[in-house]
């Protein structure tokens, strides 16, 4: 007792850490942290607030020294009997001592501590003055501590003006102020603060009619500040933990948030967004920087953030990953393939429209969302190989690997997706979102700077050029004719059965934006698809992101690897100085091993032919473009006419190849599907 602070001492003390939050542009958004009001003394404070706080804290709080025994003893027997956790049973003294001196750890050390630092307070205080500090320090939530800063918080003006509703309403905040604040949850608190009406008339300190009054009538203050930027800040402070050491002193958070962007996406998502039905939004810069980032409609209503917690299914924005693997295999847009019925392991795709066009070009394919088409190409490549070209984009969330995958049907959440489109309009390079720059103290100290991480090449230039023709051709033609803005713009449309999930995703002039909208309980939205509402906010806000920046036009020309090229015919079978060719006669000659008499003579067996009795060589391979090659170890062999016609895939012929170039002339490509139960 008698090395506690005086009371002068401990009014004076203030806990919490203040954090300013600044946009890219250094101006003030939000400031966070504590906030303290006018500290009442105890006759300023209303006795409606007093009595409200000891019904629902400390009913015993005038009859015990600072440690309720009943209390306690209900405490250690949860304890004993099983449950660690102590239970909610500290005095309001105890409540004091703990924020004054302590920590929140729940542990009988921490409870015995308390419990003594609670006696030390009751011999040295009053009853009024415990519960005056009390009352002016305790925590309410929102960055709010004491009654005053709750009150002006909440409902706008000062707390000696408190009504019954009011008090209650306040008072029931303690237990968990994020759970029962007004601007979290309305219903939540009026419902706490209901018990709080119902505990003060049980216990006299109300009349029944007092009791009776509506606190769902009580006017609550819309506190704007707290709306839009919020989702951005919930988002990136809870990294400070990790980019500083602990401090308590005010810092300042310099982040990467345009304050512009900020609001038209705000704007774009609330004007384009189906009724009942929730949005979000991310763009970042081409380094990663998070521009704007929105997490729903109403930060108020609900803090929920969808932009970066929620799990949904993509639909078709996920055949961004089906096609790049498709182009990092070989395929090009300009070649050909099949939109028709398929079935792949019992599993049936249809297209949205019901019908089939025939014969397209990826282009096209892509361009109008075939189904059909991306689970063809999927089951080519390999479901295995799509799940990993995701990863390497960025995708977070756990990865289905069967059929239906290519058309999304693994959740991801925005920010995975978004980054993903960012590396595409980073021609294949890494991007990592990031919202933070840097860190100083209140007197301009550099606590902690953004370094940019060293970026690493996701694809080969050709596949990101590939996929960017496609993307460029989805808008200007296809399903995402709603998302142009007089530029060049890069996207893809996303829509899941039944219009539960809309989505587009796409990039212009350097900055990249996902948006994806539906409802929270996942029930369809009528009329919602990835090229309507969705591309109609992502083009709203694009329009005013890329104002001030130069036109860019995209790198779409595809430029094959050698390995790709169609070759000439001399390297088809191979230079005479380092492989394989075929002589005149049709003869597999070894590189630098004269041709010997007797060639006729077949030294092993060939497709069935030749001598019997002879080891069989190591077995052949195949060159880069197909081409049955026997290994280096094996003797040249006099091949049949029909050997050569598999080998190469073609009619053999009797006379010298040509070394004339061949041009390129792929057919349409009809992918043969493996049908249920077939390996």
């Amino acid at each position: 007792m008698r090395s506690l602070p005086g009371y002068h001492q401990l009014k004076a003390t203030q806990v919490g850490q203040t954090i300013v939050v600044r946009a890219r542009d250094g101006s003030e958004i939000v400031e966070l942290g504590p906030s303290y009001g006018k500290w009442l003394d105890s006759n300023e404070i209303p006795q409606v607030m007093k009595d409200a706080m000891i019904s629902v804290e400390d009913r015993r709080f005038y009859s015990h020294l600072g440690v309720d025994p009943l209390g306690m003893m209900r405490a250690v027997y949860v304890s004993v009997t099983g449950d660690k956790r102590i239970g909610a049973t500290s005095t309001i003294t105890q409540q004091l001592a703990r924020n004054l001196f302590l920590n929140s750890n729940r542990s009988l050390d921490r409870k015995a501590r308390e419990g003594i630092l609670a006696l030390a307070l009751e011999m040295k205080f009053s009853k009024e003055q415990i519960l005056e500090l009390y009352l002016n320090k305790v925590y309410f939530g929102g960055g709010a501590y004491g009654i005053d800063s709750a009150s002006r918080k909440f409902f706008s003006h000062p707390a000696t003006e408190l009504s019954t509703g009011e008090a209650a309403i306040i008072a029931g905040l303690v237990k968990a102020p994020s759970r029962y604040s007004p601007t979290a949850d309305v219903d939540a608190a009026v419902a706490r603060a209901s018990v709080v009406l119902r505990l003060m008339k049980e216990q006299g300190r109300i009349s029944p009619n007092e009791a009776a009054v509506d606190v769902s009538a009580v006017k609550l203050k819309q506190d704007k500040a707290q709306n839009s930027v919020r989702y951005f800040t919930d988002y990136v402070l809870p990294q400070l933990d990790m980019l500083l050491p602990e401090t308590f002193e005010p810092i300042e958070v310099w982040t990467t948030l345009d304050v512009g962007m900020q609001r038209a996406a705000t704007t774009a998502i609330k004007a384009n967004v189906p009724k009942g039905a929730q949005g979000a939004l991310v763009s970042l810069d081409r380094d990663g920087a998070i521009l704007a980032l929105v997490g729903g409609t109403d930060y108020v209503e609900t803090n929920y953030n969808r932009a970066v917690n929620a799990m949904r299914q993509p639909g078709s924005a996920w055949k961004l990953f089906v096609y790049l693997a498709a182009l990092e295999a070989g395929y090009t847009p300009d070649d050909r393939v099949v939109d028709t019925p398929v079935t792949i392991d019992g599993w049936s795709p249809r297209n949205s429209t019901g019908g089939f066009s025939g014969e397209i070009d990826i282009r096209t394919a892509f361009a109008y969302s075939k189904n059909t088409v991306a689970a063809q190409l999927g089951n080519e490549v390999g479901f295995g190989t799509v799940a990993s070209m995701a990863r390497r984009f960025g995708i977070t969330t756990p990865i289905s690997t069967y059929p239906s995958m290519v058309l999304g049907s693994s959740e991801v959440r925005v920010i995975d997706m978004t980054r993903a489109f960012a590396s595409i309009s980073s021609k294949g390079q890494s991007v990592e979102p990031y919202g933070i720059v840097k860190v100083t103290s209140a007197d301009g100290e550099e606590l902690y700077r953004h370094r940019p991480r060293s970026s690493s090449s996701l694809a080969p230039d050709y596949v990101v050029a590939g996929i960017t023709d496609l993307l460029q051709t989805t808008v200007n033609t296809g399903t995402g004719r709603a998302a142009q803005i007089g530029r060049p713009v890069a996207g893809k449309t996303g829509t899941t059965n039944s219009n539960k999930d809309g989505w587009f995703l796409g990039f212009s002039s350097g900055i990249t934006t996902g948006v994806w909208m539906g409802r929270d309980d996942a029930k369809p939205v009528g009329g919602l698809q990835g090229g309507r509402a969705p591309a109609q906010a992502f083009a709203a806000f694009m329009r005013y992101a890329v104002k001030d920046r130069p036109v860019e036009e995209f790198d779409t020309k595809v430029q094959l690897p050698e390995w790709q090229l169609e070759p000439d015919d001399e390297f088809f079978f191979g230079k005479p100085d380092d492989y394989y060719f075929i002589d005149e006669q049709g003869n597999l000659i070894e590189p630098g091993r004269p041709q010997e008499p007797g060639v006729g003579e077949m030294p092993f067996p060939v497709e069935g032919e030749g001598q019997p009795g002879r080891q069989p060589p190591a077995p052949d391979r195949r060159s880069p473009n197909g081409v049955l090659v026997p290994s280096r170890n094996s003797a040249p062999p006099a091949a049949s006419d029909d050997f050569l016609e598999r080998a190469t895939g073609g009619q053999a012929q009797p006379t010298p190849v040509p070394s004339s170039t061949t041009t390129r002339n792929r057919g349409p490509r009809v992918i043969e599907i493996p049908q249920s139960g077939s390996q």
